[in-house]
């Protein structure tokens, strides 16, 4: 027997309903738990009407973020539709091929974005396409003008809530599908990071991305505290409200660029951080550097370790052990398992390095429309996740870096992660990447991607130095390229692909 499904905004509505829900940073918006409730239901109901959506039919979101899209993933709850947030900083030619594979029956688009989002829609045959905007839009006019949705579909956790795609990196975008309970079991799993209806969570990560959605915003919701959303990261603004008591920001969480951006601003050293009760850093190996900075004011940043097929939340460090610990991404969460792999197939031991496989309620059933893909993700029902790590003595976990950014020289594996955290140690450095490119004698070798601070000066035999006292030789990067900033994806992430094609050049 299937579990079925509760809306919790619904359940807040009852229960608080003039707790302060959402809000949305860039328009002012501000909703209690009773109006966004009413919201959701007068949207459910004009989808259902005016678009015909039923059980088990898409609706895609184009838009920066805002309120709004949290609006559209419930109400689709409502319908037993499922839900699709787009990834609008990807190529038209990868959105249409995303929507040419999820086929929304409706595609809800920010009026910035109009004249590709008919485009997309024109060119997928995607029937209804409605244009959203704080003021007098279609969005707007279909709530306001349409009654709430009287009776809502019946739906159980099994059932698919949203369609995550990967960015499309490397081949077609694949969708992870997301059932509503991963949402559920990823709400239990956060509950080391100390979520009440008293939490206040400021949201700077994508909504396209599982981080914006789900650490911690829709956890939040679940237990009735409240998310504001920020349309856009801006590392100023973010510090203003982290250090204002009158906002009472409780958690945050961002990959290691937001926090680096937020350390280099002027405002840093002068914001009280003591607010916070949980800060999480996550989506790529976190710097030494970054760590450090933010705990020489006063806050101990809590490794964590996710994706999106995984709800995401699978590792996380409790605060307890920052310190001591720094640099893992903890103990797996309660409703998750974990297993670290080696090339061969067996176990590895402490401190070898093997590809992390997951398995639990938590994770993702498969990928969209694609089944063949979906069979070669796991063995028996263990996720492989594409990333390298180890486990300490103590049973903590620490990701190395992605396997597929691993290079071998000299027949050494080498893994950026560490490489990088040692280019981060030197001050004049502001950002830095590491990729493999061919060598002749050693087959690859590192070369060292960096930007330097404005005002700083820095050489490469400096550098090099650096480096060659820090680490083995075979780590030692061969060569630096200067560059004026890194390519990042949507979440901030460096983009090695981009960096492999343009600097990947044999030695």
């Amino acid at each position: 027997m299937s579990v079925a499904y509760y809306d919790c905004i619904a359940h807040h509505a009852r229960r608080r309903p003039e707790a302060i829900a959402a809000v949305d940073l860039s328009t002012g918006r501000t909703f209690t738990y009773q109006a966004f409730d009413d919201r959701i239901a007068r949207l459910a109901a004009a989808l259902q009407i005016e678009c015909g959506i039923a059980a088990g039919e898409r609706v895609a979101v184009l838009a920066p973020n805002t309120t709004d899209t949290f609006e559209v993933q419930f109400a689709c709850a409502r319908l037993g539709a499922i839900f699709v947030p787009l990834n609008w900083r990807l190529a038209t030619p990868e959105l249409r091929a995303i929507l040419g594979d999820c086929t929304p029956r409706a595609l809800i688009y920010d009026e910035e974005f109009a004249d590709r989002a008919r485009e997309l829609a024109h060119a997928a045959d995607v029937p209804h396409a409605l244009p959203r905007g704080a003021g007098d839009s279609v969005y707007e006019r279909a709530i306001g003008g349409t009654p709430r949705l009287t009776q809502n579909i019946r739906v159980t956790l099994d059932d698919v809530s949203t369609i995550l795609y990967t960015s499309g990196t490397t081949g077609m975008p694949k969708g992870a599908i997301i059932t509503h309970g991963m949402n559920v079991w990823n709400t239990v799993n956060c509950g080391t990071a100390l979520i009440s209806p008293a939490s206040v969570f400021l949201g700077i990560l994508p909504l396209f991305h599982t981080g914006g959605l789900n650490v911690f915003a829709n956890p939040i919701f679940y237990t009735g505290g409240t998310v504001l959303i920020m349309r856009s990261f801006d590392a100023g603004e973010a510090l203003r409200m982290i250090g204002d008591p009158a906002v009472g920001v409780t958690h945050l969480f961002g990959v290691p660029a937001n926090f680096q951006f937020m350390m280099q601003h002027p405002r840093f050293r002068a914001t009280d951080l003591s607010g916070l009760v949980f800060a999480g850093i996550g989506g790529a190996p976190t710097p030494d550097a970054i760590l450090q900075g933010w705990q020489e004011q006063g806050l101990v940043l809590q490794q964590g370790y996710g994706m999106t097929e995984t709800g995401p939340i699978v590792l996380l460090l409790d605060r307890e052990d920052a310190v001591r610990k720094a640099g893992s991404a903890g103990k797996t969460v309660l409703h998750t398992e974990v297993r670290l792999v080696t090339a061969d197939g067996a176990d590895a031991a402490p401190g070898e390095v093997g590809e992390l496989w997951v398995r639990g309620p938590n994770v993702t059933p498969g990928y969209w429309n694609q089944p063949e893909v979906t069979r070669a993700a796991f063995t028996d029902d263990w996720l492989h996740t594409g990333d390298a790590a180890w486990i300490d003595d103590d049973g903590f976990y620490s990701i190395v870096d992605r396997w597929k950014d691993m290079y071998i020289s000299g027949g050494e594996n080498v893994y950026p992660a560490e490489v990088e955290n040692v280019l981060y140690q030197v001050e004049a450095i502001a950002e830095a990447a590491v990729i493999g490119v061919v060598d002749a004698r050693w087959g690859e070798v590192g070369c060292a991607i960096v930007v330097v601070k404005p005002g700083h000066e820095l050489t490469e035999t400096a550098l090099l130095t650096h480096c060659a006292a820090n680490l083995a030789r075979y780590k030692l990067p061969h060569s630096v390229v200067f560059t004026d900033a890194l390519p990042r994806n949507a979440t901030g992430k460096v983009h090695k692909p981009t960096l492999r094609a343009r600097f990947g050049t044999p030695g």
